[in-house]
C-alpha cells in the first residue's frame, strides 16, 4: 500500500497477533469500522470512515502513539508501563477484556514465601523495567546496594521455564488463569499490577483537525464495552416500593420512572450489569415488582 494514500486519515494501531487480536476485532466490528486486511499487509483501509488501521506488535503501539504520527490504539496497561510511555499516552478507556495479572511466581517448593525473599537473588522476566522498579523499592528499604540488589534478567519467552532450567530463583510474569504457571511447578507470592487491555492517544494531539474523529470512535468504543457489560432491566412497581427497587436498580446515572395509567404503579428502566442480572430479578421480586424484563443491549452510548 502506497503510504501516501494515509495522508488526511486518522491511523489507528491495532495488535497484530496475541491475546488481545481477537477481541479488539470484535470491538471494530461492534463500533462499526469496517475493513478489508489481507493476510500480508500490516495497514488497511476502514471502508466507512476516514481511518488506516495499522497493525502492530502491542509492545510497540504505545510509542507508535505517543511519539509517533499513529493517533489511537489498544494495547496492555502493562505494557504502557513498560515502555516508560505513561507521560505521553492518555489512556482513553479501559476495555474490559485482557484481563490478567503480572505476579511474582517461585517454585512451589522453594523457601521463598514473599517477594521481599527473592531480594539479592536471580528474577528472569519479559518485563525488565517494571520488574526493576519493582524489585529496586524492594531492594532499597533493605539497604541492598552493588552486586547485593537484585539481578533482573530480560528473556523474550519461555519465561515460566526460568527457574527449572537454572536460570532463576523467580520469575515475574503475566497470570491469565494460572494454568501455565502451575504446569511449570510455580505459584505467586505477589502481584506487580493488574492488567488489562485500554485504549490509548497521544497526550499531545498531533492532528487538531481529526478531534471530533477521535472522540466519536472513543464514544462508539465506549458503547460497546457497556453493552457488552450491561443488560436493559425493565419492570413495573407499586410507588410505595419504588425507593426499595430502585436501591436495587440505581442504574448507572438514575433510573427511568415513568407513570402508568393506575396512579399508584410507575415503570422503571435502568441499566445493570449482566453478571448481576439473575439476583437482581430475585431481590425485585422480593420487593415487590412485577413484569420483570431483561433486554440485551446490541449497542449504546453512555
Amino acid at each position: 500500500m502506497n503510504l501516501e494514500s494515509l495522508d488526511g486519515r486518522l491511523l489507528f494501531a491495532i495488535p497484530k497477533k496475541g491475546r488481545l487480536h481477537d477481541k479488539c476485532l470484535e470491538l471494530l466490528a461492534g463500533a462499526n469500522i469496517q475493513f478489508r486486511k489481507h493476510d500480508r499487509l500490516d495497514v488497511c483501509l476502514v471502508l466507512n470512515h476516514p481511518i488506516a488501521l495499522v497493525f502492530l506488535p502491542a509492545s510497540d503501539i504505545p510509542s507508535f502513539v505517543g511519539k509517533g504520527n499513529v493517533d489511537l490504539g489498544i494495547t496492555g496497561h502493562d505494557v504502557i508501563l513498560e515502555a516508560n510511555m505513561q507521560e505521553h499516552v492518555t489512556e482513553a478507556l479501559r476495555l474490559g477484556f485482557g484481563k490478567c495479572a503480572l505476579q511474582v511466581q517461585v517454585p512451589e517448593n522453594s523457601a521463598f514465601k514473599k517477594a521481599e525473599d527473592l531480594a539479592g537473588k536471580r528474577v528472569v522476566t519479559s518485563f525488565e523495567v517494571i520488574a526493576g522498579e519493582y524489585f529496586g523499592k524492594i531492594d532499597q528499604g533493605l539497604g541492598l546496594e552493588g552486586d547485593k540488589r537484585t539481578q533482573i534478567e530480560y528473556v523474550g519467552g519461555s519465561v515460566e521455564a526460568a527457574c527449572a532450567l537454572g536460570l532463576a530463583d523467580g520469575i515475574v510474569d503475566l497470570v491469565e488463569s494460572g494454568d501455565t504457571m502451575r504446569a511449570a511447578g510455580l505459584h505467586a507470592i505477589a502481584t506487580v499490577l493488574q492488567t488489562e487491555a485500554v485504549l490509548i492517544k497521544s497526550s499531545t494531539p498531533k492532528h487538531a483537525n481529526l478531534t471530533p474523529l477521535i472522540t466519536r470512535i472513543t464514544q462508539r468504543i465506549a458503547g460497546v464495552i457497556a453493552s457488552n457489560k450491561f443488560v436493559l432491566c425493565q419492570y413495573n412497581i407499586p410507588r410505595a416500593s419504588l425507593a426499595k427497587c430502585t436501591a436495587v436498580t440505581p442504574g448507572r446515572r438514575a433510573p427511568t420512572i415513568s407513570p402508568l395509567e393506575e396512579s399508584d404503579w410507575v415503570a422503571v428502566s435502568s441499566m445493570v450489569e449482566k453478571s448481576r442480572a439473575a439476583d437482581v430479578m430475585d431481590e425485585l421480586v422480593q420487593a415487590g415488582a412485577e413484569d420483570i424484563l431483561i433486554l440485551k443491549l446490541d449497542n449504546c452510548r453512555v
